[in-house]
């Protein structure tokens, strides 16, 4: 039998490529993306207002609107409403609200039956699991193991085994399960407030039969979920298949307006015309706040409520793919998006307990249809976390002032501080790196600091790059360009040669080149959720590079994680005012490829004829779009380049290095090594952009992989 992370991987990797595809296809993707944050901003804002609209358009209809404080709320109105109705049944469509105050317990403890008819939904309530997915809630189960749990629970006269005969078994029982129910429930992808109409989007029919056979109609939503009118729905409905699990348009949209008049269907009787049956019907809308309202006024958690539970945020998450979303999960929603929802609604020590499996790649971001930065909401609440722990400061006082309010583990302020742990590294090399490798150093990073034994450590230079460009001369006499080159953390004091590469290149090209001193980016303790120290550090860099370009000069970054910071994140670390640097800085190989692009000589470069390599981009370097121009430079130098298609290395930073997640880390590299080891692509030499990704590499493969710019120096 499958495991059920494999069943997963699948999965998801399958939404994944189906996303990709299907938004490939739709025309103005981008500006739908647009169009659709637009309007949750705008209903977001208006939120007050609209729930007032949105009850009068329900009442005039016949309906009526219940705003519920919490769960409890909400709850005890519902088993009245069931109670008033003496149901013995309830059938449900799929809701993940519904799960969120777990309506499910509270009506059955009245004795009645609850029964969930969404396909996925029914597998977890008859296994008693929760759902670990927001769209494909069983996604965890493979089909051997749906058989197991339906053959061993119901005993059918012939033992079920294909796709086939286990959905036809579920239509045929559930469908039994419908024809006499009293009540259903529903949830809403979307509510107008215009008209009060819900809109369902699914899969499945088994929603409308839920609103249809019955007689009573409740449907529980956030108040997030309204929108301001029925128009507005267009871009959701275009956007939310393709996201969620790569289909243009969801097999069934439905949009149902409070029907009070309208007949209740008898699945039973096919010859009766609608107008003879009974159309006694009620409606109930109950509209959950459960925290929202909080979050709607919190500035950074705000976003996290423009999210239409699409779900691509899991699906294009590596670790995700490898744990799902009973581990990358609070008590109700999973995946990237998952830690402001449960920050919010069950509070930091719910979101705490699967917060750091997010390492900020930011692959979720381009993924998202309603362009939520999600890695800045989970950075946050990591932050939030962090003040909240107790931990003593000794660790690192004196090493590094500590700027941060509260207590911040050990471990995360080794890494965080890692500036200060590579200039006194440096300082004191090869003393450093043999004292470092040595057992008693290693056990004790592993007691103290939980840095997994398996990991090998970097190895520091005693002459930085900062050092080396001091000590020379510029060999430009008219330069064509002239840039300073950012000397991240890593090329300055660890992996010095390909920052001497970098410089080699460019000048080759005209460029006129300075690598002044200066601090770290940030990235280090951003990764941390030390907002306040990666804040200090980009006020840092944002003094030292500024009068560089001011001066005239562009900035080369040739760390990716590191140039992603000035384009994305200095801009809310530094309230805007790093937008001057994000203009003018760029990726390596991107400057390399403008540089060529307006008239650069390639033949300057170290050129190969035919040559294969086999290269692996970044993350924050895809999500930024910049992979094709490092494939498009090492063409144009004669190298015939394959690429890999995994979504992550696994490294992630500090994230492998901590034992914690190195077994993850590894998991998640095993996909990469696969595609580098398949025949045609196991004989070539390996590049990659990355720090963390050429440490990975160099961890899964016996050949040691060179960054590109590597390359282009020869």
């Amino acid at each position: 039998m499958a495991r059920e992370g494999d069943a997963v991987r699948t999965n998801t990797e399958g939404f994944n490529r189906g996303r990709y595809e299907s938004v490939a296809d739709l025309e103005a993707s981008e500006a739908l993306k647009d169009e659709a944050r637009a309007i949750k901003e705008d209903a977001i804002e208006r939120l007050p207002e609209l729930v007032d609209q949105l009850t009068e358009a329900v009442e005039s209809n016949g309906g009526t609107v219940y705003v519920a404080d919490d769960a409890d709320d909400a709850n005890e109105y519902i088993r009245s409403v069931v109670g008033d109705r003496n149901a013995d049944r309830v059938v449900k469509s799929k809701s993940m609200t519904s799960e969120e105050i777990e309506i499910n317990e509270a009506i059955e403890a009245d004795g009645v039956e609850v029964v969930e008819t969404d396909l996925g939904e029914w597998v977890l309530q008859v296994a008693d699991e929760a759902p670990s997915h927001i769209v494909a809630p069983a996604i965890h189960k493979s089909r051997e193991a749906i058989a197991e749990l339906f053959n061993e629970r119901f005993d059918p006269e012939k033992p079920l085994e294909t796709a086939e005969e286990l959905t036809h078994f579920a239509r045929e029982t559930l469908g039994e399960k419908m024809i006499d129910a009293e009540v259903g429930l529903t949830g809403a992808n979307f509510i107008t407030a215009d008209t009060g109409t819900m809109a369902l989007v699914t899969s499945e029919g088994n929603a409308r039969k839920t609103v249809g056979g019955t007689d009573t109609q409740i449907t529980v939503a956030g108040v997030e979920k309204i929108i301001p009118t029925v128009a507005d729905l267009q871009p959701f409905v275009e956007l939310i298949g393709r996201a969620g699990t790569g289909q243009d348009i969801t097999s069934y949209v439905s949009l149902l307006t409070p029907p009070v008049e309208t007949p209740v269907v008898d699945f039973e009787d096919d010859t009766t015309p609608l107008s003879e049956f009974d159309s006694d019907r009620e409606f109930h809308l109950v509209l959950i706040d459960n925290g929202r309202i909080a979050m709607r006024d919190d500035e950074q958690l705000r976003e996290t409520l423009y999210c239409i539970r699409c779900s691509a945020c899991s699906n294009s998450c590596a670790n995700f793919q490898s744990v799902g979303g009973h581990a990358f999960g609070g008590k109700t929603y999973s995946g990237g998006i998952a830690t402001g929802w449960e920050a919010g609604i069950e509070g930091l020590d719910v979101a705490a307990e699967f917060n750091d499996l997010c390492t900020g790649c930011s692959r979720c971001v381009n993924a998202c249809p309603v362009g939520i930065d999600i890695p800045w909401i989970n950075t946050v609440v990591r932050d939030r976390i962090n003040r909240e722990d107790e931990s003593p400061d000794w660790l690192v006082d004196g090493l590094t002032p500590d700027v941060e309010a509260g207590g911040v583990p050990h471990q995360k302020r080794f890494f965080g501080n890692f500036e200060a742990v590579a200039k006194f590294g440096s300082a004191t090399a090869p003393l450093s790196n043999w004292l470092a490798d040595t057992g008693v150093s290693r056990w004790f990073m592993g007691r103290l600091l939980d840095i997994d034994p398996r990991r090998e450590l970097p190895t520091f230079e005693r002459e930085t790059l900062v050092e080396w460009f001091e000590d020379r001369d510029s060999t430009v006499t008219d330069p064509r360009r002239r840039a300073v080159l950012y000397p991240d953390l890593y090329t300055n004091y660890i992996q010095v040669e390909r920052g001497k590469a970098a410089v080699e290149v460019l000048e080759a090209l005209g460029v006129d080149v300075v690598v002044p001193p200066v601090s770290s980016s940030g990235r280090a303790p951003l990764s941390q959720g030390m907002v306040t120290t990666a804040t200090d550090h980009a006020e840092r860099v944002a003094r030292t590079l500024t009068p560089y370009v001011e001066d005239g000069r562009d900035v080369v970054v040739i760390e990716p994680s590191d140039y992603a910071m000035f384009q994305r994140e200095y801009e809310k670390l530094l309230d805007g005012s790093g937008t001057p640097l994000a203009e003018h800085s760029y990726e390596a190989l991107q400057y390399v490829y403008g540089l060529l692009e307006n008239g650069g000589d390639p033949s300057v470069l170290s050129a190969v004829n035919g040559d294969e390599v086999a290269y692996h981009s970044h993350c924050q370097q895809r999500t930024l779009g910049l992979e094709a121009h490092t494939v498009a430079v090492l063409e144009q130098c004669g190298y015939h380049v394959s690429t890999s298609d995994v979504e992550c290395c696994g490294m992630a930073g500090s994230f492998g290095y901590k034992s914690d997640y190195y077994e993850l880390s590894m998991d998640v590299g095993d996909q990469l090594r696969d595609q580098l080891l398949a025949d045609g692509v196991r004989e070539r030499p390996v590049v990659a952009s990355g720090t963390s990704c050429l440490e990975q590499i160099d961890a899964l493969l016996e050949r040691q992989p060179r960054h590109p710019i590597e390359l282009l120096a020869g």
